[in-house]
């Protein structure tokens, strides 16, 4: 089996939290992120949206754009408006050969608003969810046929939080819209890691590997602290630094045969967490997971086909 190291950018420069970034340049950010070992990045904000200066830059330092964040809106938003939006990172992502867009929805989030505290997340009721799951199957297939996939991100704060909110936009939508496997995400709501591979496994086409510092996630309290709150107090980090057990994960996803890649996505305050020694651990860790779970990492060079 094979498998590709990846990492966020969310490391180096924090979109919602700017007081949790790194001031280091794409080129920088690129060049650490290589030096780790990690031969794929996912877009961040400070990345070009040219896809010639894009592809001259990360054949520059030789990595692969393996994924990035779509702020989608299907919840509360017609497909059509997001077609319009998110056509011209299609267009990018085919041109240096991305292997998929990173689905995240904001509609009616409170991810991003320091200000609302955790308990006060959306929930859909069952009928608006099997319609939003539908949405999203039409919007997924639509994607997919215009040369590149999608991969759905349940997220904290958002309306696919918990497991069985997971487990029922599963259920109503289709294999049109894959799912993006996070770890740090799911264990932060309570879930069940194990289970929900086992669950969903035949969707799973981009994996997330963030940690969370359990200590930090348990002291909360949802009624008054937001997920930026969360955030800022460190409740996320790579493998190897946090509470989860990537060895598990990552043999329970080999037994499926899962191929494709691992991304780290650990965002916390570069001052007490380097970057750069981060990125380091998580690599270190992910090798030595990998490689025990039987995966031969591949090393892509440009262009990555």
């Amino acid at each position: 089996m094979k498998a590709k190291l990846g990492i966020s950018p969310i490391a180096w420069w924090n979109d919602d939290l700017p007081e949790l970034s790194d001031d280091v340049s794409l080129e920088e950010c690129l060049r650490q992120s290589r030096s780790a070992g990690f031969t794929g990045i996912e877009k961040g904000r400070r990345f070009p949206d040219d896809p010639t200066v894009m592809s001259s830059i990360l054949k520059m330092v030789n990595v692969a754009l393996c994924g990035g964040w779509f702020s989608g809106t299907l919840v509360n938003e017609d497909i059509a408006t997001n077609k319009h939006r998110i056509q011209p990172m299609i267009d990018l992502f085919k041109a240096v050969n991305a292997p998929c867009i990173v689905y995240g929805e904001v509609g009616h989030s409170i991810q991003s608003d320091r200000s609302r505290p955790l308990a006060t997340k959306p929930v859909l009721s069952d009928a608006d969810m099997k319609a939003y799951a539908r949405r999203m199957t039409e919007f997924g297939e639509w994607c997919a046929g215009q040369g590149m996939p999608l991969s759905y991100h349940h997220h904290m704060a958002a309306v696919v939080q918990f497991e069985h909110e997971l487990d029922t936009f599963m259920k109503c939508s289709g294999e049109g819209i894959p799912l993006l496997f996070d770890a740090g995400h799911l264990a932060f709501a309570g879930g069940d890691v194990l289970r929900v591979i086992d669950n969903h496994l035949k969707r799973i086409n981009h994996v997330h590997v963030k940690d969370i510092r359990g200590p930090v996630i348990k002291a909360l309290d949802w009624r008054t602290q937001s997920f930026l709150d969360a955030v800022a107090l460190g409740a996320f980090t790579v493998p190897g630094d946090g509470s989860l057990d990537f060895g598990a994960i990552v043999q329970k996803l080999a037994g499926y045969g899962y191929e494709g890649w691992f991304v780290v996505e650990a965002e916390q305050d570069p001052r007490k967490n380097p970057p750069l020694r981060m990125a380091e651990m998580g690599y270190a860790e992910l090798m030595r997971v990998t490689t025990k779970a039987g995966y031969v990492v591949e090393a892509p060079t440009f262009p990555w086909r």
